[in-house]
């Protein structure tokens, strides 16, 4: 049985002497009942069992974790990391040998939990991803053997080389967790994140993802090239060592799942959550495109502004979170008309169309 009280603007002063605004809610019975305080500290929502402090601690050890393997990849690492702690999948595209693959073992590597790798080939099966049941002859029963998708973080190398059909078995892990194997629903362990790459569509022996299958990516990404600078960084560091075999990791699967948790009770203000909208129904009603971002896309951005805030180390989003995470966040969810999927292309788009949403003006750090 859970009781609720609520004190209506109750003051509690904390160890500065502030007086904040606060909630009162108490769950169960007897002599000591859970209490729960859930306070908005000048009007921001804040609950006693969330810090944000401890999300940007755990993502700088992540950052600087895979910094040691790879070189002047800032904002893409931190792109990634905003993936993860948003709950959701990476689609890393660019062209080969640029270090898509390197980037995505890194950070399984940097993860305490299970990890396998499937290398995507024309001649692959969707069985060979989800599993099968087998008959053993010998006690005339079927068994059924899992597939590499039955694990923590699963990397997809090169998706786009195998069928849209092998493409597809992955749909239903990525969105519910789970896989139907002959009837039988089996859930995947939590976390479960997917790291894809694949080379741009204009290469050779390659299948464009379909865009339901697009659609379940959270964020897509590329590389981008190196400098001089960089370049003679990474000669520099791999010239005599490995430096993938040197790191290891930096937290755990409770790590990420605490603080994916903690994610959803940052601030979004009602302003900014108009922002989002607006920008989402600006690309419905764009004459480039044939296609429009989805609700799905709407939900993706709100929740990757959210970790995107917390990592920088802030209670609450700002319309910039918005603004930085829209191409990335939305530029594989749009078709336009001639582009052939270009994810440069796209991109290019959804930054015209936030450029001419109205920025919100109002104290987006305060409660409505």
């Amino acid at each position: 049985m859970c009781k609720e009280a609520f004190l209506d603007s109750a003051l509690i002063v904390c160890g500065t002497g502030m007086f904040l605004d606060a909630t009162l809610s108490v769950c169960g019975t007897g002599i000591f009942p859970t209490v729960t305080i859930s306070i908005f500290n000048n009007g921001r929502f804040w609950r006693d069992d969330m810090d944000v402090e401890e999300i940007a601690k755990m993502a700088d050890k992540l950052r600087k974790n895979i910094s040691k393997v790879i070189i002047g990849k800032e904002e893409q690492i931190k792109l990634i990391i905003t993936g993860i702690l948003a709950g959701g999948h990476i689609l890393i595209e660019d062209n080969p040998g640029t270090g898509k693959t390197m980037l995505a073992k890194s950070f399984a590597k940097s993860m305490d939990t299970s990890f396998k790798r499937v290398q995507f080939t024309p001649d692959l099966m969707p069985s060979d991803i989800t599993g099968l049941n087998i008959y053993n002859q010998k006690s005339s029963e079927f068994k059924l053997v899992k597939g590499p998708v039955f694990t923590n973080v699963l990397l997809a190398d090169e998706i786009n080389r195998a069928t849209p059909r092998t493409q597809s078995s992955l749909l239903e892990a990525m969105e519910e967790k789970q896989v139907t194997i002959d009837g039988e629903t089996l859930k995947l362990d939590e976390p479960f994140i997917v790291f894809a790459t694949e080379n741009p569509v204009e290469t050779s022996g390659t299948y464009p993802l379909p865009e339901a299958e697009l659609d379940r990516f959270l964020i897509k990404l590329s590389m981008g090239d190196n400098g001089k600078e960089e370049e003679m960084d990474i000669i520099k560091r791999y010239i005599n060592d490995t430096p993938i075999e040197n790191i290891s990791a930096v937290c755990t699967a409770d790590d990420i799942i605490e603080k994916r948790k903690a994610v959803k009770e940052i601030y979004v203000h009602e302003c900014v959550r108009e922002y989002i909208v607006n920008i989402i129904l600006a690309t419905r009603k764009n004459s480039e495109l044939n296609l429009g971002v989805s609700t799905r896309g709407t939900l993706a951005l709100l929740r990757c502004s959210q970790a995107y805030a917390a990592i920088e180390g802030r209670e609450y989003v700002t319309p910039d979170d918005v603004r930085f995470l829209a191409p990335y966040v939305l530029g594989h969810r749009i078709l336009a008309f001639g582009s052939a999927g270009d994810f440069k292309h796209n991109s290019n788009i959804i930054e015209k169309i936030v450029e001419g949403i109205d920025v919100p003006v109002e104290d987006w750090k305060a409660k409505s």
